[in-house]
């Protein structure tokens, strides 16, 4: 404080002095004031501008986060719907068949497996596009059969009270049959109860059993029946 008091007398007595010197009339006394009293409204500005800060620097924080969460919750839907990513529970077994750098072949719980594919049996009543969007929604495709084993396999699993659509379908509606995944269709290889393919106004095709006798059947792709999907096995 002794500092202060003797600068503050020492700045008056230059100032007296220099108005002497000028010969102007000499002004009236100022008061003592320190640094801390020159400018009443300096903390209060000092304050809100603190405080418009901190309330700049929440608001951002804040719509980082809302950005941040929406990705994140984003993410797992994108990763579902990738080609890659369908199911989260597979069961696996030791495989014979030689698959470079992976023994264990795989398939989502609850499919049937076979040596190289998987199947689902879905009860979801719906027509033919319906039903290969649906299997084509858990990567795989309505079945397609191209050995007599693999013909007996699927029929020892389905109920004979039902109809399935499998993946041979005439889209061009020239009696020309096409597998789904683009394999050639091998008269050899077909399994058509007699008198099928009947209809010519019947372009896609079904497994039912007829007689005890399960076959192929040719039908309006309109009709709402089950289905057989199929997906290669997945190699570990």
């Amino acid at each position: 404080m002794a500092s202060e008091v003797t600068y503050a007398e020492v700045r008056f007595k230059n100032e007296s002095n220099i108005s002497s010197a000028s010969s102007e009339p000499s002004a009236a006394p100022k008061e003592k004031t320190s640094p801390q009293q020159s400018n009443p409204g300096f903390p209060k500005q000092l304050l809100a501008s603190l405080l418009i800060f901190l309330l700049l620097l929440a608001i951002s924080s804040f719509i980082a986060f809302i950005i941040f969460f929406q990705r994140c919750y984003q993410l797992p839907k994108e990763k579902k719907n990738s080609n890659d990513v369908f199911h989260e529970k597979l069961t696996c077994e030791k495989t014979n068949l030689t698959v470079e750098g992976k023994g264990w072949g795989c398939c989502p719980e609850n499919w049937i497996a076979s040596n190289t594919s998987c199947y689902f049996i879905s009860f979801k009543l719906s027509n033919w596009t319906e039903s290969e969007k649906n299997c084509a929604g858990v990567g795989a495709h309505l079945l397609v059969i191209n050995t007599k084993e693999e013909q007996l396999l699927i029929y020892q699993k389905l109920d004979k009270r039902f109809a399935y659509y499998m993946g041979l379908s005439d889209p061009e509606r020239t009696y020309q049959w096409q597998w789904v995944d683009q394999s050639p269709y091998d008269k050899s290889v077909t399994f058509w109860h007699p008198g099928e393919p009947s209809d010519n106004n019947e372009h896609c095709v079904f497994i039912n059993s007829v007689k005890a006798n399960w076959g192929w059947n040719n039908a309006p792709c309109h009709e709402s029946q089950n289905s057989v999907c199929e997906m290669m096995k997945i190699y570990l």
